[in-house]
C-alpha cells in the first residue's frame, strides 16, 4: 500500500468518524428538544393547574345579631383546615351545637375533600346547614378558576 492510500484510508477514517459524531450530536439535540422543548410545559403547566388557590378564606355567620367567622384553609388542592373565629363565649354559650357539630363535619370533609354526600345527626340539622353553607361561600372565594 503507497503513502498516498495510506493518506486516504485515514481521512476516509477521519470523515466517517465524523460523521458518526455529527450524527450522535443531532440524536442527541433531537432527544433534548423532546424532552425540554415547548410542548413538555404545556403538559406539565396543565398537570399543575390545582384546585384551590393556597390561603385562608373566611365566611361570615350571622346568628340572632352575634357575627362570627368561619375559617377555611386550603393548600392547592386540599382542604387542610376548617375553624371557627371571633365566636364569643356568649354566642358559643347560645348556640352549643355549633363546634360539635363544625368538628363533625370538618372530619367528613377532611376525609372525602368534598361537601356531597355529609351526613349529619338530626338534631343538628340547622345549625349544619348554615356551617354548610359558611363552608361553601368561603371555598367558593378559595377557587382556582
Amino acid at each position: 500500500m503507497s503513502a498516498k492510500t495510506k493518506i486516504i484510508v485515514l481521512h476516509m477514517k477521519e470523515v466517517i468518524y465524523t460523521g458518526i459524531f455529527l450524527l450522535l450530536a443531532v440524536i442527541l439535540a433531537i432527544v433534548l428538544f423532546f424532552m425540554f422543548g415547548p410542548g413538555q410545559k404545556k403538559s406539565t403547566s396543565a398537570d399543575a393547574k390545582s384546585l384551590y388557590k393556597p390561603g385562608i378564606y373566611t365566611s361570615s355567620i350571622d346568628l340572632n345579631e352575634n357575627t362570627f367567622d368561619l375559617e377555611v384553609t386550603v393548600d392547592s388542592d386540599r382542604i387542610t383546615s376548617i375553624r371557627l373565629v371571633n365566636l364569643s363565649e356568649s354566642t358559643a354559650a347560645m348556640f352549643p351545637l355549633m363546634e360539635p357539630a363544625l368538628e363533625s363535619l370538618a372530619s367528613q370533609i377532611y376525609t372525602s375533600q368534598s361537601l356531597e354526600n355529609i351526613q349529619y345527626s338530626e338534631d343538628q340539622k340547622y345549625t349544619s346547614m348554615i356551617l354548610l353553607n359558611a363552608i361553601e361561600t368561603a371555598l367558593k372565594k378559595a377557587e382556582n378558576n
